[in-house]
């Protein structure tokens, strides 16, 4: 934490503001995990109904994601952590309003446009307010809003639907992101510098497409795929092979593993480079496969819990890092909302796609899938994360430097 005594009193001020803001929004968000599958099933829906309702969130994410980034260039970051909580705040009424499976499915698209616009603000506002020298540490230390509101909101809203039922549940939720949005009221968001360009990326598709965005995108998308299957099966692989292990402990083990590597991997990325610890987070994605692939003890689910958690605590924030590298500022938020947009595509494909596969196949032999597409994340990454194979070695394995990141170009 020692880089942010460096700074001045408002920007410390600006940040912890920003932080809670982050904390109350990820909460709200995550309460919905245990409690909306078991809220439209008591409506009257069917376990595809169920399936299709909470696939809408990513469709909402999908849809609005990159045009949210560009609003995010042209006015501003604090415009989309706006949009982002008066959504959170406003969706939970229509869980209460509507009873209907196909408007249930419109509220939780327009519910996904909550993480769209919100992550993507404040992603890029982050790397705005962050000096490059310590880039990697802040960006790692305010991405521990997602860990930390992913293990209070489902414990929160398991206990408030037991104890209180589904109407103060949802206004609760409907609250904690209504006060993130009187803090995000007052960050104070400083205009977007405008640089001159130093490349020829305006559009999404050449954006896309340019090297610098490319290879981590198709990697987000792999490695959301594997997130995917274990956000969506890993209850019923447990449930399916007899063992006695709680499914929620081993979120919760994930969550505390990402909490704590995020800790320490910001700051080393500073010193070290972001492509060694984007390696790392690969690596222990596909070790969470793998254990996954051949579970079948209570020990074989906490590894695979923890391994799962130092994959998010590295990868993504460390993924998130490296675009802002490579970003200027007048583009950031349309890079973030791309690169973060495969990851969102991955989940999204993943229940209909592994679903498949495991009603004919069987859990275990989805793992199995998912461990190929890892791996093959992995050598992506080694081979093809910069100009050649030999560039892209030396980055990945932290013995370079990332000859796309801007502040390596004189």
């Amino acid at each position: 934490m020692k880089a942010f005594n460096t700074f001045d009193a408002s920007l410390r001020l600006n940040l912890l503001i920003l932080f809670t803001a982050g904390l109350l929004f990820w909460s709200s968000t995550a309460t919905f995990l245990p409690t909306l599958p078991l809220y439209i099933e008591d409506v009257g829906g069917s376990k595809q109904e169920i399936g299709i309702v909470m696939g809408g969130f990513a469709i909402g994410l999908l849809l609005f994601r990159p045009m949210l980034g560009r609003l995010a260039d042209q006015h501003g970051r604090k415009l989309l952590l706006l949009i982002g909580t008066m959504v959170a705040t406003t969706a939970p009424f229509g869980y209460l309003a509507f009873k209907a499976i196909p408007l249930l499915m419109l509220v939780r698209i327009f519910h996904g446009i909550s993480i769209a616009a919100f992550t993507t603000g404040y992603s890029a506002l982050v790397a705005d307010l962050s000096p490059v020298a310590t880039r990697g540490e802040i960006i790692s230390y305010m991405s521990l809003t997602a860990p930390l509101g992913l293990a209070m909101g489902p414990a929160l809203g398991g206990y408030l639907q037991d104890a209180t039922g589904y109407p103060f549940l949802f206004l609760l939720t409907a609250e904690l992101a209504f006060i993130g949005l009187l803090g995000a009221l007052q960050v104070n968001n400083p205009p977007v510098k405008k640089e001159r360009t130093r490349t020829k990326d305006s559009n999404f598709w050449q954006i896309l497409t340019s090297p610098r965005v490319r290879v981590p995108t198709l990697v987000m998308l792999l490695i959301g795929v594997g997130v995917g299957a274990v956000h969506t099966f890993v209850p019923l692989f447990i449930k399916s092979t007899g063992v006695e292990f709680n499914a929620g402990l081993f979120y919760t083990i994930a969550a505390i593993a990402s909490f704590s590597l995020r800790i320490f991997a910001g700051k080393a990325s500073d010193r070290f480079g972001r492509g060694l610890f984007i390696t790392f987070g690969i690596v222990a994605y596909l070790l969470a496969s793998l254990l996954l692939w051949q579970a079948n003890s209570t020990n074989a689910f906490i590894l695979a819990a923890l391994a799962e958690g130092c994959g998010g605590g590295t990868m993504i924030s460390m993924i998130t890092t490296m675009m802002a590298d490579r970003s200027l500022p007048q583009e950031r938020g349309q890079i973030f909302a791309i690169c973060i947009a495969g990851f969102d595509l991955g989940i999204a494909i993943a229940a209909p796609f592994l679903g498949l596969v495991a009603e004919q196949t069987g859990y275990r032999s989805m793992f199995a899938y998912t461990t190929g597409l890892t791996l093959l994340a992995l050598l992506i990454f080694l081979t093809l994360s910069s100009k050649n194979l030999t560039y892209s070695l030396r980055f990945a394995l932290g013995r370079g430097q990332d000859v796309y990141s801007l502040d390596n170009i004189n």
